[in-house]
């Protein structure tokens, strides 16, 4: 199937850009929010981050200020890795992995290399998982086995973030 092929061909290709290609002059919110969209593999149409949405991020710490109204490399990978994340995850629980990031001392470009290098093991071992030659048939297996895998993988996600923040975790049990 064509289809098939095209996602394959999408989750074995696109990544996001490197840190050394992240643009190195300071964008405006309006440069942000177009520049964004390269960054993460999407099939819908609509906004894959709005102002309101940046300034919430920053609000809640997920984010560093703007330097005055510009945002820089750093801002942008935090902000690729937000989007991707908050796919999935609650701020809360993103907040708590950007810290335990940040408690290791690693610098920003370390953090969005690892984020990278995750997200490429990730997209290659989907890609992997699906068959262009697969037939119509064959679609719901494959779409229940990738969704048995999500279910499992935030099984033990949410496992380890409650051990990384065990106060939030026995207050969630209380």
């Amino acid at each position: 199937m064509d289809e098939l092929q095209n996602l394959k061909n999408r989750m074995e290709q696109e990544r996001p850009a490197p840190w050394e290609d992240l643009p190195d002059i300071a964008l405006y919110m309006d440069q942000l929010i177009s520049y964004m969209p390269r960054q993460l593999i999407r099939f819908e149409d609509g906004p894959t981050l709005t102002s309101a949405m940046v300034n919430n991020y920053i609000k809640d710490g997920l984010v560093p200020r703007a330097d005055g109204k510009r945002y820089g490399p750093t801002h942008l990978g935090y902000l690729t890795a937000v989007v991707a994340l908050k796919q999935v995850l609650t701020v809360r629980d993103i907040g708590a992995l950007m810290g335990a990031g940040r408690a290791l001392e690693k610098t920003p470009p370390e953090q969005y290399a690892y984020f990278c290098n995750a997200l490429d093991q990730a997209l290659t071992d989907t890609a992997q998982a699906i068959d262009p030659e697969a037939d119509r048939s064959d679609l719901a297996r494959m779409a229940l086995d990738f969704a048995v895998r999500s279910y499992v993988n935030q099984l033990a996600c949410q496992r380890i973030l409650n051990i990384i923040q065990p106060q939030e975790g026995k207050r969630k049990k209380e």
